[in-house]
C-alpha cells in the first residue's frame, strides 16, 4: 500500500540511471539485476487479483517505457484498473520523449522526480522526497503541463 492507494500489483523493474542516493531499492539499478517476462505473464500476475490495482516501479519503468506501454495497454484492454507509475524523470522531460508519453496516454497517475535524501519525508503519502509531484496524467498530457494532486485527491485515484 505504499505503492499507491489500496491495494496493488507491483511490477518492479530492473535499470534506473537516477541512482538516487538513499534509494529504498538499489539493487534494482542495474537491468543485469532482472529477469525478463513477457508481457502475457506479467498481465496474469496483474489479472490474477481481482481487487488490485497496478502500480509500476522500479528501478525507473520509463527507461523500459516501449514494454511497459505495451503492458500498459494490455491491462486497459482487459479491465479497468488504475495504474500508477513511479520515476525520476520530471513529467516535463517525459513530455518531450515519444516513447515516455506514450507510455503516460495509458496511465492513470505518475509519481515524478528523483529521490533527494535530504527532502526525505516519512509523512508524506506514495512518495518519499517533498520534491516529488503526484501527477494526474491524463488532465495534465491535455493541459501541456503537469496537474500535481494533493494527498486526499490521489488517495481516490485508488480505486478501480
Amino acid at each position: 500500500m505504499v505503492d499507491g492507494p489500496g491495494f496493488r500489483t507491483a511490477i518492479y523493474c530492473a535499470g534506473c540511471d537516477n541512482a538516487c542516493p538513499g534509494c529504498h531499492n538499489p539493487q534494482s539499478w542495474d537491468i543485469r539485476h532482472g529477469h525478463w517476462m513477457t508481457t502475457d505473464e506479467l498481465l496474469q500476475e496483474v489479472m490474477d487479483d481481482e481487487f488490485a490495482d497496478v502500480t509500476f516501479t522500479g528501478g525507473d519503468p520509463m527507461m523500459q517505457a516501449k514494454g511497459f506501454t505495451e503492458l500498459a495497454a494490455a491491462i486497459r484492454h482487459n479491465c479497468f484498473k488504475t495504474i500508477w507509475c513511479y520515476t525520476g524523470y520530471k513529467f516535463e522531460w517525459l513530455l518531450q520523449q515519444p516513447d515516455q508519453r506514450e507510455l503516460m496516454r495509458h496511465i492513470d497517475v505518475l509519481v515524478d522526480g528523483p529521490f533527494v535524501l535530504k527532502l526525505r519525508n516519512p509523512d508524506l503519502l506514495y512518495r518519499g522526497s517533498s520534491n516529488q509531484r503526484i501527477i494526474d496524467v491524463q488532465p495534465s498530457l491535455r493541459l501541456g503541463r503537469p496537474v500535481v494532486m494533493n494527498d486526499e485527491q490521489a488517495m481516490q485515484m485508488g480505486s478501480s
